[in-house]
């Protein structure tokens, strides 16, 4: 298994202090990994840094080979980025958005990878809606498929499910799962809700002020705290946060 993203002892300064100190993550191709932790743990900043929006301190990231910032614009032509919170434009249908983004993704056919992208995540009914006529749901949804349709080799969502009903979130989960199994796309995907990272993630990282304090299986993570679940572990991480 190869690996698209390495990030190697990641140092971040604010201010107030350090964010982030000596973060090393790997994302494998085909791997489903959870970024976690509580608010101030230095996941977002981690998170940004390996998408080179923010320069790190200290410390390396690779995409695909490419190393940040310099090979920056080639290797992000490989990654996809999804969140809940950006907005979708409100004057154009979904069919013409996903196209726009085909067009300059640069796909064959823009209008044929829009419309399989819907049809993976079973949405292709929201093809002619506006962007006015589109729940919270919805909007996240196609700003997956947005993400998605290029195949790209690593693909980072922030709370990908927070907004869908379960039923959708279900549909969510079986297009990545199938993305990753049958793409090779690299998941890395950042939550507060650990019911959802289980079902998603096959390997989690936990971030605490700044550090990497946990790294595996979500079954195997949660016994190193000697916890039942995810969710125990993340409340134990930020009850020691305030203390």
């Amino acid at each position: 298994m190869s690996d698209v993203l390495t990030a190697t002892g990641l140092v971040k300064r604010y201010r107030r202090g350090l964010a982030v100190d000596g973060v090393d993550l790997v994302v494998r191709r085909g791997e489903r990994v959870a970024l976690l932790g509580p608010n101030g743990a230095g996941k977002t900043t981690t998170l940004l840094m390996c998408l080179g929006v923010v320069q790190p301190d200290q410390g390396t990231v690779d995409i695909l080979g490419l190393r940040l910032p310099k090979g920056r614009r080639r290797a992000l032509g490989q990654v996809g980025f999804a969140a809940g919170y950006l907005p979708l434009p409100e004057r154009l249908r979904v069919r013409e958005y996903l196209r726009m983004f085909g067009e300059l993704y640069g796909l064959a056919d823009p209008r044929a990878a829009a419309l399989a992208g819907l049809e993976r995540f079973g949405v292709a009914h929201l093809a002619p809606a506006m962007g006015t006529e589109l729940s919270s749901g919805q909007k996240t949804l196609v700003g997956i498929v947005k993400a998605t349709m290029h195949d790209p080799a690593l693909l980072v969502l922030d709370e990908p499910t927070a907004s869908l009903d379960p039923d959708v979130a279900a549909r969510v989960r079986s297009g990545l799962s199938a993305l990753c199994a049958e793409r090779g796309t690299a998941l890395l995907v950042t939550s507060h809700d650990m019911v959802e990272v289980a079902r998603i993630a096959e390997r989690v990282v936990f971030l605490a002020r700044g550090k990497v304090v946990a790294d595996g299986a979500p079954g195997s993570v949660a016994a190193s705290f000697g916890r039942g679940d995810l969710e125990e572990v993340f409340l134990h991480l930020a009850e020691e946060g305030v203390g």
